[in-house]
This record gives C-alpha cells, sequence and structure tokens, in this order.
C-alpha cells in the first residue's frame, strides 16, 4: 500500500493482495464456466459474470477509497466480500445441485487437495499427469482447468476457489476493523497532521534574544 502522503491514509496496493489475486482467478474463470455450461441468454448467466465482476472491481474500489475514508474501504470491501460469499457461491452450489452432481464438503479429500492447490499461483511437486486427464496446476491455471474439467469437477473447484477469496476478504475486513479503532480514519490522520504542523512552527509569541 502507498504510504501516507499528508493528510491521506495509506491506500493502493491492491493488486498484491491474495484477496484481489484469487477475486480476479475467480472472475476469468467464471465467465469460462457460465460460457461453457449456461444459456448465455439467461439471467444466471449474466447474474453469475456480475457477481464475480463485482468482486473484484470492489476490491480495488475500496482501496482506492482508503486514502480519505477508512469506513468506505471497509464497506467496499464486505461489498465484494457478500457478492462472492452471498451470490456466487449460491449460485455454483444451485448448478451442481440442479444437474444432479455432487457438491464436496468442505473437509472431503477432493475438495482438501482443490484448496490446497488453490493456495499456490503453481502448485509444487505434483505428479506426472496421466495423458487424457485434466488438472489442476493451481490458482493461475484455475480458467484453464473450467474449460476443459467434466461438470462436476468445474464446479466443485470454482466452490472451492469462491471459498478462498470469501474467507481472505473476511480476515482483510477484519485487519481494516483492527486499524481503524487503532488509528481512526481521515479526519483523525488530519487532526494529527495538522498538530503536527503546528507544533513544528516557530513559537511567534518568544522573546527575540
Amino acid at each position: 500500500m502507498n504510504p501516507s502522503d499528508g493528510a491521506l491514509l495509506p491506500h493502493g496496493g491492491y493488486e498484491k493482495l491474495r484477496s484481489y489475486k484469487v477475486a480476479e482467478a475467480v472472475y476469468d474463470a467464471t465467465v469460462v464456466f457460465c460460457n461453457r455450461f449456461i444459456d448465455k441468454r439467461s439471467r444466471t448467466h449474466d447474474q453469475m459474470v456480475q457477481a464475480a465482476r463485482s468482486g473484484v472491481r470492489n476490491i480495488s474500489e475500496g482501496s482506492g477509497a482508503a486514502g480519505t475514508s477508512r469506513k468506505s474501504e471497509m464497506k467496499l470491501t464486505n461489498v465484494a466480500r457478500a457478492s462472492l460469499n452471498d451470490e456466487l457461491l449460491s449460485d455454483y452450489r444451485s448448478f451442481l445441485v440442479q444437474h444432479g452432481l455432487p457438491v464436496w464438503h468442505k473437509d472431503s479429500p477432493q475438495a482438501l487437495a482443490m484448496r490446497e492447490r488453490l493456495k499456490h499461483d503453481t502448485a509444487p511437486n505434483l505428479p506426472p499427469v496421466r495423458q487424457g486427464l485434466v488438472r489442476l496446476t493451481g490458482l493461475a491455471g484455475l480458467a484453464d482447468f473450467v474449460a476443459h474439467a467434466a461438470p462436476e469437477l468445474a464446479g466443485n473447484a470454482m466452490l472451492c476457489a469462491v471459498n478462498q477469496a470469501a474467507y481472505l476478504l473476511k480476515r482483510q475486513i477484519q485487519s481494516q476493523e483492527r486499524m481503524f479503532l487503532a488509528r481512526g480514519g481521515f479526519s483523525e490522520n488530519l487532526y494529527r497532521q495538522r498538530t503536527k504542523e503546528r507544533s513544528d512552527l516557530p513559537d511567534q509569541n518568544k522573546e527575540s534574544p
């Protein structure tokens, strides 16, 4: 994040946040998933793509708003979390259920393996893949995996990825809250800056030697 510039609070640098990287991968993969499995003319197609897009855009907008408003930063970050956790997650779960496909329990061996790979841009120490099989190689390969995997694998991979993004955003909001309680927001920072500037001014009331 950018250091404070005078009265402005630290802001920016959202591209380096893991939450942003995961949300961006979810958006890209959601476009692929919807184009492949869901009628482009349906409302569900548009809703899922827009929910994924909202997750990405509100992280970046919240990061920019942080310069003048911690409250706006937290609000926009929470909008991003809600778009993914409350909307997109439900749509992926509904897709699996409506197509008679299993929804993996979060602690199932399949989900644990998928979640572990999504922790890395490219998962380390993967064994050679047999010819004809599709495998998730990490977060960076999510969209390509969704483009070729069977519906059950693609849908559950997206559930794992969306859950991960929502979890990271929840942690991010908690961190923002702690910072706000400890340091205040723009008004408090402005007061500190004004106080510092006044203390640095020469005392006009002192007598000349």
